[in-house]
């Protein structure tokens, strides 16, 4: 006499988890990693043998002038 098994449902139950993400959830982590890129590969180096000041060090200076303001 063979014993009944028990299957398990197609669907198991809902645990309230949702693992779809939005676009924005990988899109925004690509998106800061290839500005990021662009501002480490960017043309800063040819301007820095010039003199000239390129984003990286614009933004550099902008945090050393707002901390210089606000911490005296």
């Amino acid at each position: 006499m063979s014993a009944r098994t028990r299957t398990r449902p197609v669907h198991p139950a809902d645990s309230g988890v949702d693992f779809r993400l939005p676009w924005w959830a990988l899109a925004l982590p690509v998106l800061a990693f290839v500005a990021l890129l662009l501002l480490l590969t960017g043309p800063t180096d040819a301007q820095a043998a010039s003199g000239g000041s390129g984003p990286v060090s614009q933004t550099v200076e902008l945090l050393h002038r707002l901390h210089a303001h606000v911490a005296p």
